[in-house]
């Protein structure tokens, strides 16, 4: 090999070696902004960029006429004689009525007293603005928490979310440093603290909030995937 042949070789080495770090660090920059909430993960980007399902307002169910709690004092299995099919079941959650709703088939069920963020008016678009978010979201997790009786996780932000983020920062609502947020879920109150739900005390970050004895009836009926619809 002469040595044009060898510079040639180092040449093409150095612009491989180039592209590699270029990819390793872009990688490795793209995973610390996704872990501080400031960029989407790219499986998303067609629907944050508004490419596909853009329907940010459609709503899926009819709220029920009134601001008084349906059913709220018989059981679930009262209600719904037949086996429970989960596949059924989806929640409409009304921020002005402090009203949570349980649905079978798009039929509204039975309803459940609950409070919010402590900054309830307006929807959530980032983190620490203790907002409850709105929108169509979905149950992607559910486990028994040590403080709060049953957390059911909310796959805050999904892509409406994400997109409803950066047009506020792109209208200058929100500066370009700051995080959307994420961990928002349904969960109970602190052990003997339920007079805080019949208070209608807005006391979570951004969590929807129930009695204790509630959350721990519902979670019995979802499952990961239940459509959890909440509107302003």
């Amino acid at each position: 090999m002469n040595t044009e042949s060898i510079t040639k070789y180092l040449k093409q080495q150095r612009i491989l070696l180039n592209i590699i770090l270029f990819f390793v660090t872009g990688s490795v920059f793209y995973g610390l902004l996704l872990r501080a909430g400031l960029i989407f993960p790219v499986t998303e980007i067609a629907e944050v960029l508004c490419m596909t399902n853009c329907q940010t307002n459609h709503k899926i169910h009819k709220p029920i006429i009134g601001n008084e709690l349906l059913n709220y004092d018989q059981p679930i299995e009262k209600i719904i004689t037949e086996p429970i099919n989960k596949d059924k079941i989806s929640i409409l959650i009304e921020k002005s009525q402090h009203r949570l709703t349980l649905y079978y088939n798009l039929t509204p069920i039975k309803s459940y007293p609950v409070v919010f963020g402590a900054n309830p008016t307006g929807d959530k678009k980032r983190e620490g603005d203790k907002k409850t978010p709105e929108g169509i979201l979905q149950i992607k997790d559910l486990y028994p928490h040590p403080q709060w009786s049953k957390f059911m996780w909310l796959n805050y932000p999904n892509s409406q979310s994400w997109r409803k983020h950066f047009q506020a920062k792109i209208n200058g609502e929100l500066a370009w440093y700051l995080p959307i947020g994420g961990e928002v879920g349904i969960h109970g109150v602190p052990a003997g603290a339920d007079e805080m739900i019949d208070a209608k005390n807005n006391w979570t970050l951004g969590c929807p909030s129930l009695k204790n004895k509630d959350v721990d009836e519902l979670y019995k009926v979802v499952q990961k995937g239940t459509i959890v619809e909440i509107l302003p």
